[in-house]
């Protein structure tokens, strides 16, 4: 017999492999079911609601992405390779045969003007995503951190939805390439 957290972990991943690829709103809790061969009735035990379901698939999303990332970020010592090693990740990511756009992102546009558990968790991760860049934009010696982090969020997931319409990964390029200007310079607000 599963222990909870197993059961819970297996509705947990055939949540978020619908929800990443077919979208939250397109998959009712009946094809989850299917997918991880756990009852209804199971499923709102460990999960009360849907919306606690998309929470927790958000969540678990956020501890993938960021972990994936500095572990990249850790390969280099250089301050500036490391914050292109974050678009190196990225273009890495958007090259896989998985990649559907971010979670965040998406989940944002379908529920986040209705759900605010999904609303704070796409809003948790990307404040964490920044604070991550401003640490690395302060590592690098920048005369404003908090700016290049800004900046750096803006291209991050500005390539991330090009890629995703696109469906190609030039967009993690092209958005490394404006890293790497904005690394050399021009990071600095306009007076």
């Amino acid at each position: 017999m599963d222990s909870e957290a197993t059961t819970e972990a297996r509705i947990l991943s055939a949540a978020d492999a619908l929800f990443y690829e077919h979208g939250v709103q397109a998959v009712g809790m009946d094809r989850i079911r299917d997918a991880c061969g756990v009852s209804l009735k199971k499923i709102y035990k460990c999960f009360p609601s849907k919306g606690a379901l998309v929470e927790a698939y958000l969540r678990r999303r956020d501890k993938w992405a960021r972990t994936a990332l500095e572990e990249r970020v850790a390969c280099h010592t250089d301050p500036q390779e490391r914050v292109l090693a974050v678009f190196d990740w990225l273009y890495d990511w958007v090259d896989g045969p998985d990649f559907h756009g971010c979670a965040f992102i998406n989940a944002f546009g379908e529920l986040g003007a209705d759900s605010q558990s999904v609303a704070d968790a796409v809003r948790d991760h990307k404040t964490a995503v920044r604070s991550y860049l401003r640490d690395l934009a302060h590592e690098t010696g920048a005369a404003q951190p908090e700016w290049l982090a800004s900046q750096l969020a803006v291209l991050l997931d500005g390539a991330m939805s090009n890629a995703s319409i696109t469906d190609s990964p030039d967009p993690a390029r092209h958005a490394r390439s404006a890293a790497k200007t904005l690394l050399n310079g021009a990071a600095s607000p306009a007076v």
